[in-house]
Order: structure tokens, then C-alpha cells, then sequence
């Protein structure tokens, strides 16, 4: 008796990217709890001109969903098992602190002097991120897993 075993390298790429969107979509959100509770929001609304929490929510998740794309078409065929996914969603998430967190936002925002500063707002941050990528690699993980079921099965 034969088994299937499709791996998300597999997986066409609109589902991967549907994935990618869903996990970065799970990870947004929580990351976002995070940081409404640190009251960051208003400052990822300054990004397109507001402070306003809700434009601050719709940035951040358009973000996430964003990223959540990208993983899926960077990383997506080695995000394989949920340890590699896990782990090269922690890695993604490192990145965007640096990238997003520690460089881009701050120079987007003409905050010059918080370039690559470790503040107790940029460790925070970083938790984020981090929990980010897990969420984001455990959601790429199980949504490309169904979605090679699905396909196997038709």
C-alpha cells in the first residue's frame, strides 16, 4: 500500500500563497495584541499619517499579510515540516525586527536618531517579531499541509 506525502514545494503556488497570508494573518494578530497593549499602534499609523489605533490595526495587518505572501514565496519550499517552518519563520521574524523595526520605520518616520537603537520599545518589538514568525511559520505549515491534502486527494 502506498502512501502520499506532498510537501508544500508541491503546492501550487496561489494555495502557498494563500498560506503565506493566512499565517502572517495569524501572526499579525497576535503580534498585534502585543502591541496595542504597548500602545505602538498610533506610531505604525504615523507611517501613512495618521495616529488613529484602528489605521495603526489596518497597517500593521496589511503588513503582516504582506510579509505573509513574501515568506510564502521566499521560503515556502523549505518550510517543509513544521520544525523548519517554525524555525525559518523565527529567523523571518528576526529579520523584519531589524529591517522594519530597527531600520525602515524609523527612517520612514524621520526618526533618525532611533536608527539601530536598542530601546526598551525596540526589545519589545523583537518579542513581536519573533512571536510573529513562529505564528507565521505554524500557519504556513498547516494551511500548505491541508492544502497538499487536498490537492493529493483530487
Amino acid at each position: 500500500m502506498a502512501t502520499t506525502h506532498t510537501t508544500t514545494s508541491a503546492i501550487a503556488l496561489p494555495a502557498r500563497l494563500v498560506a503565506g497570508v493566512a499565517g502572517g494573518l495569524a501572526g499579525g494578530v497576535a503580534f498585534g495584541i502585543m502591541m496595542q497593549a504597548w500602545g505602538m499602534l498610533p506610531m505604525v499609523a504615523m507611517l501613512v499619517g495618521s495616529e488613529s489605533v484602528a489605521v495603526g490595526w489596518l497597517v500593521h495587518l496589511a503588513n503582516a499579510a504582506l510579509f505573509g505572501a513574501a515568506f510564502a514565496l521566499l521560503f515556502g519550499r523549505w518550510a517543509i515540516t513544521l520544525p523548519a517552518a517554525l524555525g525559518i519563520g523565527l529567523g523571518y521574524g528576526l529579520a523584519w525586527w531589524v529591517l522594519g523595526a530597527l531600520l525602515i520605520m524609523p527612517a520612514w518616520l524621520g526618526m533618525n536618531d532611533m536608527i539601530l537603537q536598542l530601546t526598551t520599545g525596540a526589545w519589545r518589538s523583537l518579542a513581536g517579531h519573533l512571536v510573529f514568525g513562529l505564528l507565521l511559520g505554524l500557519g504556513y505549515a498547516l494551511a500548505a499541509t491541508r492544502a497538499g491534502r487536498a490537492s493529493a486527494h483530487r
